[in-house]
């Protein structure tokens, strides 16, 4: 049963994306891109350790 939740799932997912005005998808993609290269540059200068600083603060908070 799970199988096919998840088949229904990725459909509608799908057939909502290809929905989307072009646009609205250049938009998204724009953004992913965006969010991307700010990750990247972070590790670029400074290595992993703002990464490791994050991770490290955000177990803290969950506590």
């Amino acid at each position: 049963m799970a199988g096919n939740d998840f088949v229904k799932y990725m459909t509608q997912e799908l057939v909502k994306y290809a929905h989307l005005p072009k646009d609205e998808k250049i938009k998204r993609r724009h953004e992913r891109k965006m969010k991307r290269e700010e990750l990247d540059r972070t590790t670029k200068y400074f290595g992993m350790l703002p990464a490791a600083i994050k991770m490290w603060r955000s177990g803290k908070r969950k506590h």
